[in-house]
């Protein structure tokens, strides 16, 4: 299969190892940023075939982990009315706000409904302009533009039914605030192919001048995230800070002009609260003035909601790199896919799953014999 079978053959996997093997001469940190190539490096095991002295950090790059716990609880404010028919991804559902989450309320008969594209929700807003339609508008700058569509679409059809509550972020904020975190001991980053598809990277030469790590723009295949560790270790032991692209078939420097202008059509930067983090200033979109009519959290009253994380999930501190899923002490314990603590344990892109789903939990201590 072109561009999937050829990146996980063993061969010129081994070639790459190998290359890595000989030139790493001490101890370096790298953090892929996105969720995927998380996934995927443990899901392949790619962190422990590489030297002992390479350690990779996972960072926020899970779209879905990083939204903010009081836009889970707005959205479950908003899909519990009668009126709505509330849509979303569907690793969103069992996403765990302050008291329930959106699965709770569908269990209870609320009209929540799991799609595949936004266009979708707007289809079912122009089938039936008598309910309120809302979509959830998570995700990086990958997201984006099929968002920001649906939104050109809704204002075409004269929709007024429709709306987004959003919660998009974006990248490059997200990497310089890792850099400026106390303590913070990341050498180099790997960039999510995807997202620079959209954006291209230009953008990040700035970052990897003013903080002097090197980011190499790499996939999600074996042989992509081995080729874009080996790139930033080749930076790291020569001693530069530089950008490169390993993901040549899939991204161009200038990116996907017609998604970068639909988004700029229709968002524009905002400061974004990131779940576990807090606030990032310019880190995310918002809806423009002139289409600020299909923000479903003014539609609905709920932007002013605030609320408290629960102090049992370390997920933050997942999100930052500070800790490996396995060093909370809740997880695989009070936290597991069934019973979460928080969202990194349940999203298709979170670190903690991807070590419960592939075995990477600690042994448990046995239970105490009764007295």
């Amino acid at each position: 299969m072109k561009y999937l079978d050829e990146f996980r053959d063993p061969g010129p996997v081994r070639a790459v190892l190998e290359r890595i093997h000989r030139r790493v001469t001490r101890s370096w940190r790298i953090m892929e940023v996105c969720g995927g190539q998380t996934h995927a490096i443990i899901r392949f095991g790619l962190d422990r075939l590489l030297p002992a002295a390479v350690e990779l950090i996972h960072g926020p790059g899970c779209p879905v982990c990083v939204t903010p716990l009081e836009l889970i609880d707005q959205a479950i404010l908003i899909a519990a009315r009668p009126d709505v028919t509330f849509c979303s991804f569907g690793d969103m559902l069992r996403v765990p706000g302050s008291q329930r989450d959106l699965s709770a309320v569908k269990a209870a008969g609320g009209d929540v409904r799991v799609i595949y594209s936004p266009l979708d929700a707007v289809r079912l807003a122009e089938r039936d302009r008598r309910r309120q339609v809302v979509f959830f508008a998570i995700g990086f700058e990958t997201t984006a533009p099929a968002n920001a569509t649906a939104v050109l679409e809704a204002a075409r059809l004269g929709l007024d039914n429709f709306s987004l509550l959003v919660s998009q972020v974006t990248v490059p904020p997200a990497i310089a605030a890792v850099m400026a975190s106390p303590g913070c001991c990341v050498q180099a980053f790997l960039a999510a192919g995807h997202v620079c598809a959209v954006t291209g990277y230009a953008a990040y030469h700035e970052l990897a001048r003013r903080h002097r790590v090197p980011i190499v723009v790499t996939g999600f295949e074996p042989l992509d995230l081995l080729r874009g560790i080996e790139a930033a270790l080749e930076q790291l032991e020569s001693g530069r800070a530089e950008v490169e692209n390993r993901y040549e078939r899939a991204v161009r420097e200038a990116g996907n002009p017609g998604a970068r202008g639909v988004i700029e059509q229709v968002f524009t930067v905002v400061d974004r609260n990131w779940r576990g983090i807090g606030l990032i200033p310019q880190s995310g979109y918002g809806l423009r003035e002139e289409y600020r009519r299909f923000d479903a959290a003014a539609r609905y009253g709920v932007g002013e909601l605030r609320v408290a994380e629960s102090p049992r999930c370390l997920s933050g501190e997942v999100l930052q790199g500070r800790r490996r899923p396995d060093q909370c002490p809740a997880f695989g314990r009070d936290c597991t896919p069934e019973h979460p603590l928080g969202a990194t344990m349940v999203s298709a892109e979170g670190a903690c799953a991807a070590y419960h789903r592939y075995g990477r939990a600690p042994r448990l201590a046995p239970a105490a014999a009764p007295a």
